[in-house]
């Protein structure tokens, strides 16, 4: 059956109108009454589609206006500060070249535990002493590199990166531990300090003198006339070779661990160091010969990578070098009581202490400063400086 007859248009076509009556050229057009049921159905139908397209476009529309808030939120709250609660750690490796025992292992330990100890933990520092990370050079080349972070032993190293550190290793410079300690807080030493900082990024916590060095031979030396000539040990710094080579004798490089069975095997005649630091290497048991020729001050310091202190937050840093300052009073205190102490001890083992003139050493040092200058182990005047230190 036909719906629409004649002139009738489908309900589809009449709804396109939205009328129920119109006109097609002059003629109008309408619809019988299951024309307009089937219309209504259709109008519902579409109506409920638009209806359903709706609600999903404002449910679209939530979601979208959700998403903008947690992409807005979300930068503010991952850069806010981590908790009070949840401080960050840190972990440095430490290393050291001195004996188990020694004052300087002692230092170092000393260090250590401070740290630790005024960090709360935050602060954790892996100790590798005794050369167990290479010599005393190698261990300040992976200083450099940051892979290992501290190192403490004595200042005379840095010779090799900075040269007026040189002037620590020449005999007789400094009269006795003021005098050297007045120069480690000059001007002068400062910007030594600095140099060595702003070329090779590390910093100098804090240093001190501490012991003199002594001679251990495997025979008596009474006077300058009994090393001519002996195969002495020097470490890799210039500055000791200079000074044992302007004494007369024939220097020979050996590093420290091997001292002691470099003069078990003959290797050398001769070598000097700290008190406590030879004592504790054991170099009087090949060498029982003890002369107080005290021809230097020993020196002790903490060291650490710049970037690595650079890392830490403000009350970290001042962790570290309160820790250092602490520690550095301690090797000098400890160094200046330990002297005879340890003295009495090599006696008692069998060492003999020879105490000899150093005057005719001082003389012949004295005399090859100008020529150590002229060759440029340390800065012209660097020498006369020190000694107007009153």
């Amino acid at each position: 059956m036909e719906l629409f007859q004649g002139n009738s248009v489908s309900p589809e076509a009449f709804l396109l109108r939205d009328v129920s009556t119109h006109e097609v050229g002059a003629r109008e057009i309408s619809l019988d009454k299951t024309a307009q049921e089937r219309v209504g159905d259709i109008y519902h139908r579409r109506f409920s589609e638009v209806m359903k397209q709706t609600r999903e476009v404002r449910r679209m529309r939530k979601l979208y206006i959700h998403l903008l808030g947690i992409l807005f939120v979300l930068p503010l709250f991952l850069s806010r500060p981590p908790a009070l609660d949840a401080k960050e750690r840190f972990s440095f490796r430490f290393g050291g070249s001195d004996s188990i025992g020694s004052l300087l292992d002692r230092q170092n330990r000393l260090f250590i535990d401070l740290v630790e100890k005024k960090s709360d933990g935050r602060i954790e520092i892996k100790f590798f002493p005794a050369d167990q990370l290479g010599g005393d050079i190698a261990q300040i080349e992976q200083m450099v590199a940051n892979s290992i972070q501290l190192y403490g032993d004595v200042l005379v190293w840095y010779a090799n990166w900075v040269k007026d550190f040189s002037i620590f290793g020449w005999g007789f410079t400094f009269r006795d531990n003021d005098h050297l300690q007045k120069f480690i807080e000059s001007p002068v030493c400062w910007e030594m300090c600095e140099e060595f900082r702003k070329r090779f990024g590390l910093r100098i916590l804090a240093a001190v003198p501490t012991q003199p060095r002594i001679l251990f031979s495997k025979k008596p030396v009474f006077g300058i006339e009994d090393i001519q000539g002996i195969k002495m040990r020097v470490p890799e710094i210039e500055t000791y070779l200079r000074v044992w080579e302007a004494l007369g004798t024939r220097p020979t490089r050996v590093t420290w661990a091997e001292v002691y069975l470099a003069l078990r095997q003959g290797v050398i005649d001769a070598c000097e160091g700290p008190v406590s630091a030879a004592y504790a290497a054991k170099f009087h048991e090949p060498a029982p010969y003890v002369t107080r020729t005290d021809h230097l001050i020993s020196t002790a310091h903490v060291t650490m990578n710049d970037k690595a202190f650079q890392s830490l937050p403000d009350d970290l840093q001042r962790v570290i070098i309160e820790a250092a300052r602490e520690t550095a009073q301690f090797s000098r205190g400890e160094g200046e009581r330990l002297t005879n102490e340890v003295m009495k001890k090599m006696v008692a083992e069998g060492s003999k202490i020879i105490w000899t003139d150093t005057n005719p050493f001082k003389v012949r040092l004295d005399a090859a400063v100008k020529k150590m200058e002229e060759k440029g182990l340390w800065s012209k005047g660097l020498y006369e400086k020190i000694q107007q230190i009153k």
